[in-house]
């Protein structure tokens, strides 16, 4: 696809919450949780909304590709967790973004951890389609809601409020392109991640309390590491393959910052350099599908992406699905 990405921004809550204070809080040694997450601060919503991150976050990328907001045809949410179940969470940011009725189509994808992925996939196949000239994909998490502090401190520890969102329009001949993208799915593993509340699975009246048991997140991180050991890798290797790059050809890896540990062995495992990767999981936690373009908006304002490089993104989902793109720029 010849898509290119004109801007980008992110945003956090105001609260910023340290490893330490909530060590304190549960009444845990120092150092206890830092030990076992890898994480040392994140940013918690308290004031703001989902929809406020989202906005702010767009505003940003507006800014950067020097648009105004009316320049937007298509806006899409890849939120792992949306705003409420019905209706999608894109259109009520259209509205805070001040679009007129019927100036944008704005819907919602949802593939977890890989939202952002999946949306940017979708707004580049409609760009190329001609169905939209600029697309605004944006993903916003309030991560730090029904989180089991009671009974998995070590994973609720893990997460942080974020959004982040990128501009994408048609590129010309030589302004880069996405060479490859894909996603695998291993639904053997469906259980091991997930909230099960929510959605149509417990009825609230005739099932109180098992809407109340599942209305935490849970996650099976043995399950999880034993998927990825055994196939992520070769995942790698086809998505390379279909691009036409080799390893040595990366020069940036944008991943899922799931945690700081599953980002170290995440390169071990690949053969990628820990320098290539744009690690920032241990000052915003896990941000669930915000993980990856926040941490492709760190790495442009570092000036970490020029012209010409190759980037590739990389990450996993509940579901449990491996994705990842590889993106010229």
């Amino acid at each position: 696809m010849r898509i290119r990405i004109v801007g980008t921004g992110r945003a956090v809550p105001a609260e910023r919450v340290t490893t330490r204070t909530l060590e304190e809080r549960l009444g845990l040694g120092q150092g206890a949780l830092e030990a076992a997450t890898g994480v040392v601060e994140r940013y918690i919503c308290n004031a703001e909304s989902q929809i406020d991150l989202a906005c702010a976050a767009a505003t940003l990328a507006l800014a950067d590709a020097g648009l105004h907001p009316g320049a937007v045809d298509l806006i899409i949410g890849g939120c792992g967790v949306p705003y409420q179940p019905l209706p999608a969470t894109a259109p009520l940011v259209m509205q805070r973004l001040g679009l007129a009725d019927g100036s944008a189509a704005a819907f919602d994808v949802n593939s977890t951890c890989l939202g952002f992925l999946t949306a940017f996939e979708t707004a580049g196949r409609m760009i190329e389609a001609g169905q939209c000239e600029t697309a605004l994909v944006f993903s916003s998490e309030v991560a730090s809601r029904a989180l089991p502090w009671q009974d998995a401190p070590e994973i609720a520890a893990l997460f942080g409020d974020g959004a982040a969102a990128a501009v994408l329009r048609k590129a010309r001949p030589g302004e880069g392109k996405v060479a490859a993208s894909l996603m695998r799915t291993y639904p053997s593993s469906w259980e091991a991640c997930g909230i099960g509340s929510g959605g149509t699975r417990f009825d609230f009246r005739k099932e109180p309390e098992a809407f109340a048991a599942h209305s935490l997140f849970h996650m099976d991180g043995r399950e999880l590491f034993r998927l990825t050991a055994r196939h992520f890798n070769g995942f790698v290797d086809i998505l390379l393959e279909r691009a036409g790059w080799r390893r040595e050809d990366v020069d940036l890896v944008v991943p899922h910052q799931a945690s700081p540990f599953a980002l170290a062995h995440m390169a071990r495992q690949t053969g990628f350099a820990p320098q290539k990767l744009v690690d920032i999981s241990a000052r915003f936690g896990n941000q669930i599908a915000a993980s990856m373009p926040f941490a492709l908006d760190v790495a442009r304002r570092e000036g970490r992406v020029v012209s010409g490089m190759k980037l590739l993104f990389l990450g996993t989902s509940a579901g449990v699905s491996f994705g990842g793109m590889a993106l010229e720029v």
